[in-house]
């Protein structure tokens, strides 16, 4: 598969040490709402995207001892949507632990997609576009500020107790 970037350890876009994975592709759907260019993601666009394999990805994620949740972003996962379902049933058969996907969709625009991830326990989804000039907000369920008011997290799957690495 193909991503921009790959962060072992990131402590930032979630409450719990996560893997940052970054998809590569994006409509810049907040850019063309707004008619600004404001994503913070612009200059990833042009960067040169890295293949990997899904096995490596989740082989890096269990021999880490820190990390307890994998974050998805980037770009825009959703974009990457066959990429986006693969991974996320292959991360399935080897842990439990929370996947948070970064979209800048709206939960109404995905509703076909969110239904197939559903299934999965675990799945947190951040949805909303960036809104220049709106204020942030403390999200709950990520345990972090957002940039826009009108971006919100949601647990779409069954929470499981024994979320835990192999």
């Amino acid at each position: 598969m193909q991503i921009k970037f790959l962060v072992d350890e990131d402590f930032v876009n979630y409450k719990k040490p996560s893997m940052f994975i970054g998809f590569p592709h994006c409509t810049f759907k907040c850019d063309k709402e707004c008619g600004e260019d404001v994503c913070q993601n612009s200059p990833l666009a042009i960067q040169p995207n890295i293949d990997i394999k899904i096995e490596d990805i989740i082989r890096r994620y269990t021999h880490n001892s820190l990390t307890e949740a994998i974050v998805i972003g980037g770009l825009e996962p959703f974009d990457d949507w066959q990429d986006l379902l693969l991974l996320i049933t292959c991360l399935r058969f080897i842990t439990t632990d929370d996947i948070v996907i970064y979209t800048g969709y709206n939960e109404n625009e995905i509703l076909k997609e969110i239904s197939f991830l559903e299934v999965f326990p675990n799945i947190i989804i951040k949805f909303g576009r960036f809104i220049p000039h709106s204020s942030p907000r403390f999200d709950e369920v990520l345990g972090i500020k957002l940039q826009s008011d009108n971006q919100y997290a949601k647990v779409i799957s069954l929470e499981l107790e024994d979320n835990k690495k192999p």
